[in-house]
């Protein structure tokens, strides 16, 4: 084969392949993109091959509440924020079901439990009181090429709840509009570090612009049995995963899959083994912030742990929808089950 004939033919499959990606499947999408990263389970869980799952929403509004599926994580996202009385109280407030004066005992500063914590506490035979790992907000991924076809924007409000056939005066309205102002005012302040991933493709490719790099280990925290509240875990096996520069997708409210995604700095990244009071076996992730001193001297994470920004890394686990990317190089041996 001359080379003229070999080089026509290198262009033609390259323009064949670029022009299939607006038409092909999200997870054909990942394998292409990021060919040596398994997709995670949580991912699998939630992906839609067609609009059929958007289809159902809007058809059956016998109960929009669970068909317009909400979850927004309470940790992660919170640093950016100055702590608020509610915010402080949900985690004071004492749950019927458990025995408050024995926990009392454990965390200092009557807290149930502390959503944010310092590195040495990562430790075997450590006991913490935690509130479920796993995150009800069942949204699925639809195809870039299907929400693309949909508004996404505050100007855009009413033709948005039109199409998920959602009452404008109902408190789902109202968190459709407060995720897409939220992502609107990131898209300015933030965007070229912070971004909301309305698909699996764009998630796909803000991390690879971000990390610089298609070889990338993607994690989550695994959970194996229900954890509906706040219990007792003990600590028993700590493994660091990670050590530099990461990528982390927090799930949003929405009616189909939103993350906001943003790079975490340096950071160590942790999987936390550990059991539950019940039985609940959850394989967690913790991320562990190395630099503090740009955080809100007044955000949940030193109002819990009475330290000042700069001083220390300042850790948290994430919820089963979290993702968390992770370049190659960075990465220690890791198994993913």
């Amino acid at each position: 084969m001359n080379l003229q004939l070999l080089y026509s033919l290198i262009i033609f499959c390259l323009a064949f392949v670029t022009s299939t990606y607006a038409v092909i499947s999200p997870e054909i999408y990942w394998k292409v993109k990021l060919p040596n990263t398994q997709i995670p389970k949580v991912i699998k869980d939630f992906l839609s091959q067609s609009e059929g799952d958007i289809r159902e929403l809007k058809q059956d509004k016998t109960n929009t509440k669970e068909k317009v599926y909400y979850g927004l994580h309470q940790h992660g996202i919170l640093v950016y924020h100055v702590a608020t009385e509610d915010e402080i109280r949900d985690i004071k407030k004492e749950i019927p079901s458990m025995n408050h004066a024995t926990i009392k005992s454990d965390v200092q500063d009557d807290f149930l439990y502390k959503p944010y914590f310092l590195e040495n506490d990562l430790a075997k035979r450590k006991v913490i009181n935690f509130p479920s790992f796993k995150n009800k907000n069942e949204a699925p991924f639809l195809s870039r090429q299907f929400v693309e076809s949909i508004p996404f924007s505050l100007k855009k409000i009413p033709e948005i709840l039109n199409h998920f056939s959602i009452d404008s005066s109902s408190k789902n309205a109202q968190t459709i509009e407060e995720t897409i102002k939220f992502c609107e005012e990131l898209e300015v302040k933030h965007k070229e570090k912070k971004s909301c991933a309305t698909s699996l493709e764009s998630m796909v490719d803000f991390s690879l612009s971000m990390l610089g790099t298609n070889n990338i280990l993607a994690i989550t925290t695994e959970v194996q049995g229900e954890t509906p509240m706040l219990q007792k875990y003990t600590i028993e096996e700590v493994q660091q995963i990670g050590d530099g520069d990461n990528m982390v997708c927090h799930k949003l409210n929405y009616a189909y899959a939103v993350h906001f995604c943003h790079v975490g700095g340096r950071t160590k990244t942790f999987s936390v083994s550990m059991i539950g009071a019940d039985g609940t076996k959850v394989k967690a992730i913790s991320v562990c912030h190395k630099d503090t001193s740009l955080w809100n001297p007044r955000g949940l994470p030193f109002v819990v742990l009475k330290v000042k920004p700069g001083t220390t890394p300042i850790c948290h686990f994430l919820q089963d929808d979290q993702i968390v990317f992770i370049p190659s190089k960075e990465a220690t041996n890791y198994a993913i089950s």
